[in-house]
């Protein structure tokens, strides 16, 4: 690897409006020394590509080894610099008018080293925007926001601090739930006690995994599902009644459906097929 490249965006009246922009990304093959006392002024991420490199921040001193990375916070006091004789690296910096609540929602780690495997999207990305900045991709405004947003989702879904499980190795345990339900969703007797039985987990952790995963209780998700595959059925042109609907996406009775249904979408089933059926 011997090739660097960068893009640096100018920040417009327009830009600092959308929820997210792009401030600048790119690969540094040799890093030099960075001591920034006061901060960088936008969110920052810098991942080891190769070599080794030695981050300071917070009174912490942490080493960064390849598919490891860190995500800091605006005007934060940092230092970095190399361990090895070749320390390449990539980063973003981004801002927006909700990069707060969007980095918060997500529950992204800052300020601490977060790791991935190998074979995970955010170990090729620097590959990937070297095609992107070299070959007149707009990543400035609504599309710098888009990239960025789906770079956070992936430091979410791979990224794991210490010694927890990424969000992909959560999905992997729950996988034989989302087959249950996907199998098993009209059946109105489908209920915690059963999935907990699926994984030979108790129903309390059962919870747990699928707050950590989704933020919602597995029924909250079975509902859900329902829902989405109701909607299904209604938008599917065979006009099956409400009644039938209810039944086949096991719902014991068609009132609960629509007190569900209205609760979920905002509207009932009726008004939900007008609006948006054929």
């Amino acid at each position: 690897m011997n090739i660097s490249y960068g893009r640096h965006f100018i920040t417009t009246e327009r830009d600092r409006g959308l929820p997210l922009h792009l401030g600048s990304v790119g690969l540094m093959t040799h890093q030099g020394s960075i001591y920034r006392e006061h901060g960088y002024h936008a969110f920052h991420w810098l991942h080891t590509v190769e070599g080794v490199g030695e981050f300071s921040v917070n009174g912490t001193t942490v080493k960064l080894y390849p598919n490891q990375g860190i995500l800091l916070k605006p005007n934060v006091s940092h230092s970095y610099r190399a361990e090895t004789s070749i320390w390449s690296t990539w980063f973003m910096t981004f801002d927006g008018a909700l990069a707060n609540p969007i980095t918060a929602s997500l529950d992204l780690q800052h300020m601490r080293p977060l790791s991935w495997g190998s074979d995970s999207p955010l170990a090729a990305i620097h590959l990937q925007y070297d095609h992107k900045c070299n070959h007149s991709f707009d990543l400035a405004g609504v599309n710098g926001s888009l990239e960025v947003y789906a770079f956070l989702t992936l430091i979410k879904q791979f990224g794991q601090a210490g010694n927890e499980p990424s969000l992909s190795e959560g999905h992997e345990r729950l996988a034989p739930i989302y087959l249950l339900i996907e199998e098993a969703y009209g059946n109105p007797d489908l209920g915690l006690e059963r999935m907990a039985n699926t994984l030979r987990v108790s129903p309390q952790y059962l919870n747990l995994l699928f707050r950590k995963s989704w933020g919602i209780s597995p029924y909250q998700y079975l509902l859900q599902f329902r829902i989405q595959k109701s909607k299904d059925m209604l938008l599917s042109g065979r006009c099956p009644t409400v009644k039938e609907i209810a039944a086949s996406v096991g719902f014991q009775s068609d009132s609960h459906f629509v007190h569900t249904f209205r609760r979920v979408t905002g509207m009932t089933p009726m008004q939900f097929r007008a609006q948006y059926g054929e």
